[in-house]
């Protein structure tokens, strides 16, 4: 089941797929040829509607030439990760 950060991050991407693309005047069709991926799934996963494979992110990253974080990972809001400390270890309560 896929939750809310989960629908999130896929539209997220999706989003910055498409923006890519089209800032580098590229039809879905045309990023479909140059990945080998057909277009309707190129769609779906621009949507958010398909979890892309890492290998998938990887060929469309390529084909646009950027590199795979800038797909997968917002650059213009990076924030600072909420790094435990090492001492505080895991929180394994609901995994049990």
């Amino acid at each position: 089941m896929v939750d809310n950060a989960e629908k999130k991050l896929l539209a997220d991407t999706g989003h910055r797929i498409r923006e890519t693309r089209a800032a580098q005047g590229l039809s879905l069709e045309q990023l479909a040829r140059l990945t080998g991926i057909s277009a309707p799934a190129l769609s779906l996963i621009e949507t958010g509607k398909r979890d892309p494979r890492l290998t998938t992110l990887n060929r469309i990253a390529d084909a646009l030439r950027v590199p795979i974080a800038a797909l997968t990972a917002n650059l213009s809001g990076i924030e600072e990760p909420n790094t435990p400390l090492p001492y505080e270890g895991y929180d394994l309560g609901d995994y049990q």
